[in-house]
Formats: C-alpha cells, structure tokens, sequence
C-alpha cells in the first residue's frame, strides 16, 4: 500500500504566499485578482470592438467585482453553512467581514447589540482569515444582478454586456478553481486512478483532483469562446455567448459532483447534492438563451 502512495501525488502546498506587515497575501486571493484582472483585459478589448465609449467600461467592473464578491459569499454562508453563520452575531459578522472571531468570543452572548463583535475587534480576539468560503452559484447570480443595474445606468443592452462578461467568465472561473487547488479544498471522493492526489492537510487517501478537473474544463472553454469571438463573432447572435457559457460551466458542474466530496454534512443523504441542484435552474437558463432568446425578432 505504501509503495502504491507514492504513485499519487502528494499535495501539501502553504496556502500563504507571503506575510505582508502582519497580513497573509495567500494564493486563493492572489488568484482571484489573475483572475478578475484576465476578465478586466478581455471585456475591455470588447468594448472597444463595439466602440462603446471609454467612459462606459470603468464602472462595469466594480459593479462586476462586488456583485461577484457580495453574491459568492451570501451563497456559500446562507446555502451551504447557514447553520454557523446565523448561530451567533459574531458569525453574522463573520459573513462581511474577512476574519475570524476566536472561539472565547464566538461563545459569549452580550447584550450590547449588533454592534459588539466590531467593538471586540479592538480587543484584537480575532485572526485575519481572507473570506473563506464563496459559492459560484451566487456568484453568478450576484454577477447577473450587478450587471443588469450597470444597465440601466449606462443605458446600454443587458444582453451586450452578458454576453461580454461571458466571454471573460471562464478565465476567472480558472483561475478560481486553481485558488481551491491550492487551498486543499473542494476536494475529490477516493479514488485509484494514477493521476489522483493526495491532499496531506486533509487526509492520506487518493482524491480525485475535482479543482483541476474544472479548473482545466473552464480553460478548453475560454478557448472555444475565444475562437468564436475571433472567427465566427458577425454570425453570432444576441445571447449566445451567455447561453453557451452558462450551459458549459453548469452541465460540467453538475457531472464533476459524482466525483468531489460533499462540502458539507447535511449533504450526505442527498441524492443530489446543493452543488447539482444549483446548477439546474442555471442550465435551464442557459439553454434558453443558446436556443431561443431572439429566434423571434429574427423571424
């Protein structure tokens, strides 16, 4: 059995890249920031493809970075682990605030009001953790959301700039998953397959590398969107390219789940689990506006 180990390979990696004056700069947000920063380049040269005005394109991305932001972390605190995150004021913090509070803090029930947790900050009972937990499903939403109040400010078409964002989405989606990756998180269920890892901060058996598995489906997809854009963009029609894209991540998605681990306990006796069930309304969407947005108005 050992000798049948180190066929796999064995992944330990530090999740901190570096310490900067007290603070960890880990890979998870170094990532992240590739990530969106890639998406910020790609949208960019799109808009001025359709010689939309410079001033238009600034916006667009804080309105995408906290509609992302905002929506991943409700998704994963209030579908994934509500029961932590509404035990106690001090996890409610937890959910906008990127820390940790210590456990002697988390116990304490005072009745100071909402306000307390952020009053016990100065006390220095708590760790700087990163926001530890995000869910690609509220993402995207939060992300469709951000968007569509980009639209009606900007007074450009809601489907134009879907359909942008689109385009840039696998990318970050990546470099995200590879974030996970060397988190040691999302992992895969036991496997024997050569190429499995073995993830030291969890436990010694072989994982399927569910990380990679997306991580290299969301590249070959930025790929084919990229040629599309390239080679066939005057044949393409409004909502395509959000179609496809939601259709892509979200069927991959709900299959690499027979392969990953349950994120959380509850999912257990689930015959499919909150990442699938997830992923169907967002296919369902996906479909719509790859097969049917706009067949009429083109009749």
């Amino acid at each position: 059995m050992n000798d049948l180990l180190l066929l796999y390979i064995h992944w330990n990696p530090n999740p901190e890249l570096f310490n900067l004056f007290g603070i960890p700069i880990r890979y998870y947000g170094l990532l992240w920031a590739v990530g969106i920063f890639f998406a910020y380049l790609i949208v960019h040269k799109e808009f001025h493809d359709r010689k939309i005005e410079e001033k238009k394109f600034e916006p667009l991305f804080f309105y995408c970075f906290f509609g992302i932001l905002v929506g991943a972390r409700l998704g994963h605190c209030l579908l994934y682990d509500p029961a932590y995150f509404l035990h106690n004021i001090y996890h409610v913090w937890e959910i906008v605030l990127p820390i940790k509070f210590l456990p002697d803090m988390n116990s304490l029930n005072h009745q100071w009001g909402i306000f307390y947790p952020l009053l016990s900050l100065f006390k220095g009972h708590w760790a700087f953790t990163g926001y530890q937990g995000l869910a690609s499903h509220g993402g995207t939403l939060g992300l469709i959301i951000a968007i569509i109040l980009y639209c009606r400010k900007t007074k450009i078409h809601y489907m134009d700039i879907l359909d942008m964002i689109a385009v840039a989405t696998p990318v970050t989606a990546c470099c995200i998953r590879l974030a996970n990756l060397m988190n040691s998180e999302i992992i895969g269920n036991v496997t024997t397959v050569p190429w499995a890892f073995i993830f030291e901060r969890v436990d010694m058996q072989p994982r399927h590398p569910g990380q990679l598995y997306e991580a290299i489906a969301y590249f070959i997809l930025f790929l084919i969107m990229a040629y599309i854009y390239r080679h066939k963009s005057f044949k393409i029609r409004r909502g395509f390219y959000f179609g496809f894209c939601l259709t892509y991540i979200f069927v991959f998605r709900f299959f690499v789940e027979f392969v990953k681990a349950d994120q959380e306990n509850f999912e257990a006796n689930m015959i499919l689990n909150m990442g699938q069930l997830l992923s169907i309304p967002f296919v369902i969407i996906g479909v719509y506006f790859l097969f049917f947005y706009g067949r009429k108005k083109e009749k």
